[in-house]
């Protein structure tokens, strides 16, 4: 019988509101049991904090902000909220924790630099939690001429055994970055889509007091601009290349100058919600797609899904799973695989040369 771990995964997105804690059992193979989920948000003060180092570090030169003191100081400040997070859970839960999958939070991403920076301590994370601890999950596969994301992928290949699904499906994420997996009996494919929440997000943090939509509510008062989604579109080039890793600042909102607050929110919301159809629209035989992520939330950007798409469009909380803990319970799995020295990332997942193991272990 297969050594079972007790792992627990979290997951700092790139919307900067929070952090994503999950415990897990499995075999790092094809058991899994999920266990509880905690979610710790961050403060106003924070989620500045990191905007204004991700700013600075698309100005300026990565390697040299590193040894700011901005980067030192949330570095740490990030470890600490992590490992105050973990204890609050792992106490709840009363039980030894095997292994920390510890993503970090992403400030920076560069595939073709081949630069992905994570804030995070993971030696004050192990030291505080002692347990061991991964960290670093994406340097390998950029290593290895890969796009470092996604990683989740693996993860939904195991849901979809879970789930007893006979036919080809995809597992949506829509996050600050939307992104995909198709799966099928013998196969994943994936890739980032375009712009989920991130654009959405800066145009209500700037044109009113809130960090995001609300259910969809702003952007159901306006009206889509067309003209504008066309140009987009037109710019856009995703359909032409394959596995894709976009970073938030990859897009801006610069050009919807003049829009509404109402008008602004429904054309971005259309416009995240369009890619993902035409990216639906490429896989003829999936019969469901399983959404995830705070956008599946956004009652405005799922109705743009449904009403394009003839496939069945779940929530992930229908298969009794919370859809905003898929990727900390992924990166609690993936830390299992890492330390089994099992493959996480594929050349048909995030273009790597070959199918490797990556994360570096901080062992107890």
């Amino acid at each position: 019988m297969k050594k079972k771990y007790t792992a627990l995964g979290m997951m700092s997105g790139t919307s900067f509101d929070g952090i994503d804690l999950s415990i897990i059992e499995t075999d790092g193979n094809e058991f899994i049991t999920l266990k509880r989920d905690f979610y710790k948000p961050y403060s106003q003060k924070i989620k500045d904090q990191l905007e204004e180092l991700k700013q600075k570090f698309n100005q300026l030169n990565a390697s040299s902000l590193i040894n700011s003191d901005l980067y030192k100081k949330l570095n740490r400040i990030i470890t600490i909220l992590h490992i105050e997070a973990a204890t609050q859970l792992i106490k709840s839960y009363n039980k030894k924790i095997d292994i920390v999958g510890f993503h970090g939070v992403t400030v920076f991403h560069n595939s073709k630099k081949k630069i992905s920076i994570q804030l995070g301590d993971p030696l004050l994370l192990r030291q505080s939690l002692q347990a061991s601890v991964v960290f670093n999950f994406r340097k390998n596969d950029i290593m290895n001429g890969g796009e470092g994301a996604p990683l989740v992928p693996i993860y939904h290949k195991l849901l979809f055994k879970k789930f007893k699904e006979r036919y080809p499906c995809l597992f949506l994420n829509i996050g600050g970055i939307s992104n995909f997996t198709y799966v099928n009996k013998s196969k994943i494919y994936a890739s980032d889509i375009g712009p989920g929440n991130c654009l959405l997000d800066k145009w209500i943090k700037i044109n009113t007091n809130k960090n995001f939509d609300k259910d969809g509510k702003i952007a159901l008062k306006g009206t889509v601009n067309f003209n504008y989604v066309n140009n987009f579109l037109d710019r856009f080039d995703y359909f032409n290349k394959k596995n894709i890793s976009y970073d938030t600042s990859d897009f801006n909102i610069s050009e919807l100058r003049g829009f509404s607050t109402y008008d602004g929110a429904a054309t971005l919301s259309y416009i995240s919600g369009i890619l993902i159809v035409k990216t639906i629209e490429k896989f003829k035989k999936i019969k469901k797609v399983f959404v995830s992520g705070g956008g599946r939330k956004n009652l405005f950007l799922m109705r743009i899904i449904k009403n394009n798409t003839k496939v069945d469009i779940i929530n992930f909380d229908k298969k009794k799973i919370d859809g905003d803990f898929v990727e900390s319970q992924a990166f609690a799995y993936i830390a299992v695989r890492s330390l089994l020295k099992k493959t996480i990332s594929f050349p048909q997942t995030t273009g790597v040369c070959k199918s490797i193991s990556g994360g570096d272990i901080y062992k107890i």
